[in-house]
């Protein structure tokens, strides 16, 4: 049984007068410990896709589960303790705390779910190794270039190791060496540790690390495929 199962699910915007097509009756089957990625253009609502899934945005219409539960209608207490314990965010806009430290922008999740001072002073500073930001534990967000705001906001979204990475142009603002480093840091989070990950990304190199690839325009899926994925050791 999949992990994550979509069925029929719309969505509309209203922009002035008009309304906005998001999704458009979208069914998709996601397993557990995929690495998926979500293409197409602006618009097309990749995005809506991802809020849906992490139940940041309610469809209109159409059922999500996730893990044999119905999360599209869950109570917003459930469904915030859900994305707390069990997905991680990477979102386009970095979302982090201007007045706290990278360090503390990483455990601030962490100390939400009660996981005591010590361990989340040892894996907040050791994933910010593993992104490449060693030394910058205690920058601020405004010290920091747009590169490294998203590699802070990345590790604060896997530090706890969670069962869902929902992740929005994971790699805006990353040079290439940081983007292949990126990505295979996600590579080694899905293997080794069957976090699954859903990409919603124009980059060519997040592309063709997933193994597997849906496309989108105007609401719908219209592309579906596996694809031998791309590891390159990082440079």
């Amino acid at each position: 049984m999949s992990d994550i199962r979509c069925r029929e699910l719309c969505k509309t915007f209203r922009q002035g007068e008009e309304r906005i097509t998001g999704l458009d009756r979208v069914s998709i089957d996601i397993d557990s410990g995929e690495f998926l990625c979500l293409s197409g253009p602006s618009g097309s609502g990749k995005t809506t896709l991802l809020n849906a899934l992490g139940g940041l945005d309610r469809p209109d219409s159409g059922s999500i589960t996730f893990g044999g539960r119905r999360i599209d209608c869950l109570p917003r207490g459930e469904l915030a303790d859900l994305r707390l314990r069990e997905i991680g965010f990477v979102f386009q806009a970095y979302n982090l705390v201007p007045v706290l430290s990278a360090r503390e922008n990483i455990e601030f999740v962490m100390q939400v779910q009660g996981v005591p001072a010590a361990e989340r002073h040892r894996r907040s500073l050791a994933i910010l190794a593993e992104v490449g930001l060693e030394g910058l534990a205690d920058r601020r967000p405004p010290a920091m270039s747009g590169g490294q705001q998203q590699r802070v906001a990345v590790a604060r979204a896997i530090v706890s190791r969670p069962r869902l990475v929902l992740a929005d142009e994971p790699t805006a603002n990353l040079d290439s060496h940081s983007a292949t480093r990126l990505m295979a840091l996600f590579q080694t989070l899905n293997r080794e540790h069957g976090v699954t990950f859903v990409m919603a990304t124009h980059d060519p190199r997040v592309m063709a690390f997933a193994a597997r690839r849906v496309s989108m325009e105007d609401g719908r899926i219209v592309a579906d495929r596996v694809q031998e994925p791309c590891a390159p050791e990082p440079a």
